[in-house]
């Protein structure tokens, strides 16, 4: 009896042990299963990527040549939803009110920079209600002019905005637009006064430029040049620091040696935003799929083909980036005097 004892006595630490580390292992593996596997697992349905303006746009082109390749990179649908109105902010606030798991995304543009200094009373945050992830084009807005303008350059068309204050009528696709607000930008650094025409889109203005009701344009090279290449324009500058590969014979607008326009840049973009508190991992698995989408040849043509440069960076430089254009907008605003309607 008493070596019984003394047997149990020694065998008791060991079993105790035992049944310590038994019972931390069953709760590692609770731990395991109940923690989100986001890194591993996302995306494990479907992931709506909201383009805030209607089919057939640069956006939305941008947008189908994403979904596609992050559909094929993750195994899972990324389906392409327009959801256009209100300058793109119907889009941005049905975004940013989403569950924040990774599976309702906003395809942004520069004019959700220009947004919160334009809008009164926006239904959503940017910096605040949604998470950058990372951007995925960049590319200069194009001047165009009708082809009867006596300006062969920029410089020549500040000279003759000199000459003739306020009587050259630019076009844009609407009020507080990039393409009216780059020109008011322009405007303001070259010390020129020029009346602006605000059109329902880019489509009318450059109608209107051809016809000779507005003399020069601000715009998109996927819609402006086309009319270049016709004969139907003539293009004076980019609006980019460098000249673009898809027009390489376009100075810029630095290039034009004009006093106060040395450090001329207004650069239209297109980003990829998560609703605010998207978990980190997830932010992290769509950004690397990013990283590997933006580089590869055909995706990198494909946007040259509509002026733009397939742009990656991180979700910590893509907010740095955005803080900086809200800032710049602003101030363009601000001085411009640029209302909506």
């Amino acid at each position: 009896m008493h070596s019984f004892r003394s047997f149990v006595r020694r065998q008791l630490p060991r079993a105790t042990r035992t049944l310590a580390a038994l019972g931390a292992f069953g709760v590692a593996l609770c731990l395991a299963a109940a923690a989100p596997a986001h890194a591993e697992a996302y995306p494990t349905k479907p992931v709506k990527l909201v383009v805030p303006y209607p089919p057939g746009g640069p956006t939305d082109i941008v947008a189908r040549v994403v979904a596609q390749k992050l559909s094929e990179q993750t195994g899972q649908q990324f389906i392409v939803d327009n959801r256009p109105g209100a300058g793109g902010n119907t889009g941005a606030e049905l975004v940013a009110r989403s569950a924040p798991d990774g599976y309702t995304l906003l395809i942004a543009t520069t004019a959700h920079a220009i947004n919160p200094s334009l809008f009164k009373n926006l239904g959503y945050r940017l910096t605040k209600d949604l998470a950058p992830v990372s951007l995925l084009t960049s590319g200069p807005l194009v001047i165009v002019a009708n082809p009867a303008l006596p300006a062969k350059n920029v410089a020549e068309l500040v000279a003759l905005a000199r000459t003739k204050p306020g009587q050259l009528n630019f076009a844009s696709s609407g009020n507080g637009q990039s393409t009216h607000l780059a020109a008011e930008l322009f405007a303001s650094m070259a010390g020129v006064k020029m009346t602006h025409i605000p059109y329902k889109g880019s489509a009318p203005a450059l109608t209107d430029v051809m016809g000779g009701q507005a003399q020069l344009m601000f715009d998109t090279m996927l819609s402006a040049m086309p009319h270049v290449k016709g004969g139907k324009l003539k293009a004076l500058a980019v609006t980019s620091a460098q000249r673009s590969p898809a027009a390489p014979d376009v100075p810029t607008v630095a290039e034009s040696g004009v006093p106060g326009l040395q450090g001329y840049e207004a650069i239209a973009w297109n980003g990829l935003l998560a609703p605010a508190g998207t978990p980190p991992e997830v932010v992290a698995r769509l950004n690397a799929e990013l990283k590997k989408a933006l580089t590869l040849p055909e995706v990198k043509d494909k946007f040259a083909a509509q002026g733009f440069a397939a742009t990656w960076n991180t979700p910590e430089a893509f907010g740095g980036f955005m803080n900086t254009e809200v800032e710049k907008w602003a101030q363009v605003v601000k001085v411009s005097g640029a209302t909506v309607d």
